[in-house]
């Protein structure tokens, strides 16, 4: 069935028909019967799934990336589809538009996506009240073993010279702070100009120290994470194993869209002409499973990481799980299998 509408919904614009799908979920999950239904459709309950990870209860181990839900705009509809995470953002201190449209391109013969938004965002405040009604509304607190866990994915906004962004970080983290589970900072992002030169471990360790020391001084800190790019060399990366192991973060995310185009079917003119971006999807699944893998073989399994990118199948998830990832996350596998991905996978691991 959902093939079907897929090839219909794949005629008109990706980001047109993300919005229009998401708010056609919307009106949907208005009506309290219909939204119980779906939660029987799609999800999954079953004690064998609960993830205990971060301090936090995960009811399942699939998550869904950053960068669908920026602005926490359809939690949920997105808890009917069983997710047992979403990670909202990459949300920054002032609201911007992102870059110039169009910036979200399909490639379907290589199920993958291409995407240059630039954290098109509402702003922190914009976003953390609408996370503080969501709380109300959605009465979190009265079930806490079965809630929605919610990741804050933040970054700089594009005016904010790197010298300064983590003054941008901070000011995230500390509007967010209450309203979110967990943090995950984002310096892999290939769409902000010079963002990924935060990666470098200086630049890393101003960042990241600067908001442990902040975390630190609450009662309940909150667990923190980098999450990281594809296209790091294993030196990068054992420089990101020495921060985080040195600033104790508390896991990793791998890993963020590529700046590769290396063995795509798609033909070179039209990658040409889609232009820069980030590449998401199957072409990256055999690269995050070795970052995973490298990371947990490499810390002996010490620093948790979620695993992002390539992730379309049961089978997928299972090759993360195996190379040591705790979690998984799914994005560019959701546009492509549909709203049945959540299930598909959990019902693998029963």
């Amino acid at each position: 069935m959902y093939t079907i509408l897929r090839s219909v919904l794949f005629w008109f614009s990706p980001e047109w028909v993300h919005y229009f799908s998401m708010n056609c979920l919307r009106v949907l999950c208005a009506v309290p019967f219909v939204k119980k239904m779906m939660a029987r459709s799609f999800g999954v309950d079953n004690s064998v799934l609960n993830k205990e990870l971060l301090g936090l209860h995960f009811k399942n181990p699939v998550g869904l990336a950053a960068g669908f839900d920026k602005n926490a705009l359809y939690l949920n509809e997105l808890e009917a589809l069983g997710f047992g995470f979403v990670e909202i953002g990459t949300v920054t201190p002032k609201p911007q538009d992102g870059n110039e449209k169009p910036r979200l391109f399909r490639l379907p013969k290589d199920k993958a996506l291409i995407n240059r938004m630039g954290f098109n965002n509402h702003g922190v405040k914009a976003v953390a009240e609408r996370l503080r009604l969501w709380q109300i509304t959605a009465g979190k607190s009265a079930n806490a073993r079965s809630r929605l866990i919610i990741g804050g994915n933040i970054g700089k906004n594009k005016i904010t010279a790197n010298e300064d962004a983590w003054r941008d970080y901070e000011i995230c983290f500390k509007e967010l702070f209450d309203c979110v589970d967990y943090f995950v900072v984002n310096v892999s992002s290939p769409n902000t100009p010079g963002l990924r030169e935060l990666q470098e471990k200086d630049s890393l360790r101003k960042i990241l120290s600067h908001l442990q020391t902040i975390n630190r001084q609450n009662n309940i800190p909150k667990p923190l994470l980098l999450k990281i790019a594809p296209d790091l060399t294993r030196e990068q990366i054992d420089d990101v194993i020495d921060l985080a192991m040195e600033i104790r973060l508390d896991g990793l995310v791998a890993a963020n869209t590529t700046i590769s185009r290396s063995g795509l079917t798609t033909n070179d003119a039209r990658l040409t002409a889609i232009g820069a971006g980030g590449l998401s999807g199957k072409p990256l699944t055999a690269r995050a499973t070795e970052i995973v893998q490298y990371i947990h073989q490499k810390t002996n399994g010490s620093i948790p990481v979620i695993a992002s990118g390539g992730i379309f199948t049961a089978a997928d998830a299972k090759e993360k799980i195996n190379a040591g990832a705790a979690l998984v996350q799914v994005w560019t596998g959701f546009i492509y299998e549909g709203p049945a991905i959540v299930k598909r996978i959990c019902q693998s691991f029963l």
